[in-house]
């Protein structure tokens, strides 16, 4: 294959995995619309509302702590298969229940896909890129979730009003599902692209390190040729093979020097990323928009203008990556970030709303989009060693659910009980730990491929 060839397939492989990502965004997204109808239907507290939001986050554990181990012992392909498979059962699921309980179930099933797909997808993205384009194309992956975000409030937005348009007498399922119960159709709109990932994988190459891990030489030579070249693929599989034939070990190596220390880099960096409230801004933008003094009836339409904001500023850290690194863009978003929380929350504090509010949000979402968001994705997937790679990036990831469970589960509470002004001061305080914890301890690894990551950091 020529060099275009190489790279047009690098990034059309990389796209498909990255549907991972659009079906994470989607679903998490989509119950910005799904919650004002459910807590109507069913009566929830303030407490209920959080326990509806934060159990899909549940599931997202429990599927991160399987999807790890499984990846590194049948492949990265097979899983993001069964990730896909989830996806499709739990939106159909949803839609269809009329239990509260079953409810809770398919957001549960839900939450486990998308644990699956947001370990998975970057992990498998960041083994078949080349080293100098690796932080853009793992940057993809984030860049999907933000477009998943987009279309999930695109598409709440179009049904909602559709079904405001057509309220009346009617019948059939379509009205049922679109018309009676629209949060219903909202959910069930994602089985367009659970079904488009289940059967582009079928086309997919499995990761050639993980091939190799296996004694599949001959396989992962072949997925080499049409990732690499000719000329590269033979240099990179015998920096492979000399990386995998030195290592050995499995979890409890990641408790050893000098794993350790970069295993709680990984954690740390995520966990922060995700204690700067951003997933509290996607899972209750309706509330956030009414608080911001946003009626009822246009608050869905303000949040797709933060949807399409935090899209537009991903591309942005694509193009920008590789060639600034890694640790400037952590350092100035997560600074920026902090800064921008902290005028929203001066916002709310002084009654300041309408679109100086609006511009305060937009303001964070361009520097976690610069900094918090994609390179989270990019450091964890790049700075473990291949054999326990899978089992490390799935611990990243767990602590990144079990912070957006926390996150979500509280905000409800911490909205109505500290107040929305403090509740911004404190996702501002979490970012500003951030930038002191990156500056302190983050290094540089743009430009390298896995292999020498491994030889410089191990």
């Amino acid at each position: 294959m020529t060099q275009a060839k190489n790279s047009r397939f690098i990034v059309f492989i990389t796209l498909i995995a990255a549907l991972g990502g659009f079906l994470f965004g989607f679903d998490m997204a989509v119950v910005s619309g799904i919650i004002e109808p459910v807590k109507l239907q069913y009566g929830l507290s303030s407490s209920q509302e959080g326990l509806f939001v934060s159990c899909a986050l549940l599931g997202c554990i429990g599927g991160v702590a399987f999807s790890g181990y499984l990846s590194d012992k049948i492949g990265r392909r097979k899983v993001l298969f069964i990730a896909a498979f989830l996806f499709l059962i739990s939106a159909v699921g949803f839609a269809f229940s009329k239990d509260y309980a079953v409810l809770i179930f398919f957001r549960i099933m839900a939450g486990m896909a998308v644990g699956v797909a947001s370990n998975v997808s970057p992990l498998y993205i960041s083994e078949i890129a080349p080293g100098h384009k690796r932080g853009a194309l793992v940057t993809f992956y984030q860049l999907a979730i933000t477009i998943g975000v987009l279309c999930a409030y695109l598409s709440n937005l179009f049904l909602q009003r559709n079904a405001a348009a057509h309220t009346g007498a009617g019948e059939g399922l379509l009205h049922w599902l679109f018309i009676e119960n629209v949060w219903r159709g909202m959910f069930l709109v994602a089985v367009i692209p659970a079904t488009a990932f289940a059967l582009l994988l079928l086309i997919v190459p499995e990761s050639p390190r993980w091939l190799v891990q296996y004694g599949r030489t001959e396989e992962a030579y072949a997925v080499l040729l049409k990732t690499t070249g000719e000329q590269e693929a033979a240099v990179e599989l015998k920096a492979i093979l000399e990386v995998a034939s030195q290592k050995q070990g499995g979890f409890s190596e990641l408790l050893r020097l000098p794993l350790s220390k970069l295993l709680a880099l990984a954690t740390i960096l995520t966990a922060l990323s995700q204690l700067s409230g951003i997933n509290g801004i996607i899972f209750y933008g309706p509330t956030i928009m009414k608080s911001a003094g946003i009626v009822t009836s246009d608050a869905l339409f303000y949040q797709v203008i933060l949807g399409l904001a935090n899209t537009v500023f991903t591309v942005v850290a694509i193009l920008k990556v590789d060639s600034w690194g890694r640790r400037p863009l952590y350092l100035y978003g997560s600074l920026f970030a902090a800064l921008a929380l902290l005028l929203t929350g001066f916002c709310f504090l002084n009654g300041v709303t309408g679109w100086l509010m609006l511009g305060a949000i937009i303001l964070f979402l361009l520097f976690f989009a610069l900094s918090l968001g994609p390179l989270k994705f990019v450091i964890s997937t790049e700075i473990f060693p291949t054999h326990i790679r899978g089992t490390a990036v799935s611990v990243c990831i767990m602590t990144m659910w079990v912070s957006d469970w926390f996150v979500n589960l509280l905000f409800p509470v911490m909205r109505d009980g500290l107040g929305i002004a403090v509740t911004f001061f404190i996702f501002s305080f979490f970012c500003l730990l951030s930038f002191f914890y990156a500056k302190s301890k983050l290094m540089e690894t743009k430009g390298k491929s896995l292999e020498e990551i491994e030889k410089m950091l191990v």
